[in-house]
């Protein structure tokens, strides 16, 4: 079994910043992708931003410079640092792990969500 749980979310005004923590713990051999995505009410979830083991990093178009995402593979932890918010990144952010766990089996979990809120 391998637990995801995301951390640091909350209310901030329009221009703030926040920074998102995801922890992947358990049976793990070695993650090869961690990502963060979002679900806004009524709208289906998209990726946010993802990196590889290496740090190769993708950025969904709408948060190109103003999100960083930053991975500790000792920690198996990864990082969102968000600048410059704006309403609409208004959403419960998700992480999500790839890897492989004990026994060479693969595995691709999902953590809670923590709800980020941006508002005035």
């Amino acid at each position: 079994q391998v637990q995801v749980v995301e951390s640091g979310g909350g209310l901030v005004q329009p221009g703030g910043s926040l920074t998102l923590s995801c922890a992947a713990s358990g049976n793990i051999f070695r993650i090869n992708n961690m990502g963060w995505y979002r679900q806004a009410p009524r709208k289906e979830r998209e990726m946010v931003a993802s990196i590889t083991r290496s740090g190769t990093t993708n950025y969904a178009d709408s948060v190109k410079g103003r999100f960083t995402i930053s991975g500790d593979n000792a920690k198996n932890t990864v990082y969102l640092r968000m600048n410059n918010l704006k309403p609409e990144d208004t959403a419960v952010y998700y992480c999500n792990t790839v890897g492989v766990r004990d026994y060479y089996v693969t595995f691709d979990s999902w953590g809670q969500g923590t709800q980020v809120t941006v508002s005035s």
